[in-house]
């Protein structure tokens, strides 16, 4: 584990990586979470939802005095080779613009996660450019990736380090007493990638995954349909293992959120996952490291068509379906208000007793 721990990642591999293994949340908690529940007062199953994820995490954190009080997003920024092919409204210099908006808490995701008390780091994983930015967590592994559809997007070496970054910043986090994180992202070009991820490991055609990413026209979304579709047929990814498809058609933020899922599993802090770049993260971290996607809590069905598929794929449903696509973490941080306010009553709801009133019984 001291590679783990330390992040020396020149001397973690690829066989390091997939040596992993994480241990299964403690069922006994999860049980006793749901048993709180039903002493809560209101009808068995009334909190829906929330009362099935608040267990996953108090089985993740160990113990049904959960406690997500101190909260953060890992925002993972990095640019994209296959811009060049004019699969994107905006050019590779949004994403450098974007980061120094977030560096200061003034992009939606630094104003949304003020109001809900949590804080956010923004990660420099791999954008395209020299400046050191104030506010910005330098963990630079190349500038930007490459044109997959001429070349691989990302060397093996690459692909290990994004990822154990992403594990590393777990460990970061919780060392500092974060009980609760979520994933975020900023990269232009990223739900080119993320289709082509999410089509190579669902086995798809590309136009069942791939959407309009920022508002593309028709042509243009046949276009990155195509760029698709091609880089799939041209390295023969559809059966191929998750780390080949990652480091072929991937990007280093979306290498980085997956290894933040799997630092979630290791360290046991639960992650509460975003849109479809961190649902492709989560699908991709899973494959990699069997039995992360229980240390997984789903946010929000956003726009993009590879959600539905991908939270099917992990067994996760999303709670939030509010058609978003804004991205950077947005939704997972509307997610925490939500925890928030469901831990609430859990922890300080009428009882039964409270009012003497008979307890209802669990009769299915």
């Amino acid at each position: 584990m001291e590679c783990l721990e330390k992040l020396i990642w020149n001397s973690c591999t690829k066989e390091s990586l997939m040596k992993l293994s994480v241990d299964a949340p403690d069922e006994n908690i999860r049980r006793k979470v749901s048993d709180n529940w039903d002493n809560v007062a209101k009808p068995i199953d009334g909190m829906g939802k929330f009362e099935t994820l608040t267990a996953r995490i108090g089985a993740v954190q160990g113990t049904d005095r959960i406690d997500i009080s101190k909260k953060a997003v890992i925002i993972m920024c990095a640019d994209n080779g296959i811009v060049e092919e004019g699969i994107s409204q905006s050019g590779q210099d949004v994403t450098l613009t974007v980061m120094k908006c977030m560096a200061e808490k003034k992009s939606s995701v630094g104003k949304m996660a003020q109001f809900a008390g949590a804080d956010t780091f923004t990660v420099d994983i791999g954008v395209n450019c020299r400046e050191k930015v104030p506010g910005v967590i330098d963990k630079k592994v190349c500038r930007g990736t490459r044109n997959f559809r001429k070349e691989p997007a990302m060397t093996e070496e690459e692909a290990v380090r994004a990822i154990f970054t992403g594990i590393d910043m777990v460990w970061d986090c919780k060392e500092k007493g974060y009980r609760l994180l979520a994933t975020g992202e900023m990269g232009i070009g990223n739900t080119t990638t993320s289709s082509a991820v999410a089509a190579a490991l669902l086995e798809c055609d590309a136009a069942l995954v791939t959407g309009r990413g920022a508002g593309l026209s028709d042509e243009m979304l046949l276009h990155k349909r195509k760029i698709i579709e091609e880089a799939l047929e041209k390295y023969k990814l559809r059966g191929a293992d998750a780390f080949t498809i990652l480091k072929t058609v991937g990007g280093l933020d979306i290498a980085g959120l997956a290894g933040v899922c799997i630092g979630g599993a290791l360290y046991h802090v639960p992650v509460v996952l975003d849109g479809v770049i961190s649902m492709v993260a989560a699908f991709l971290a899973e494959r990699m490291v069997p039995g992360t996607k229980e240390y997984l809590i789903p946010s929000h069905k956003g726009k993009e068509p590879a959600v539905s598929r991908l939270a099917e794929a992990l067994g996760a449903e999303p709670v939030i379906d509010g058609r978003m696509a804004l991205g950077e973490g947005t939704g997972a941080v509307m997610m925490f208000s939500l925890l928030d306010m469901a831990l609430c009553l859990y922890q300080d709801g009428t009882t039964f007793s409270d009012i003497q009133m008979e307890q209802y019984e669990r009769l299915v």
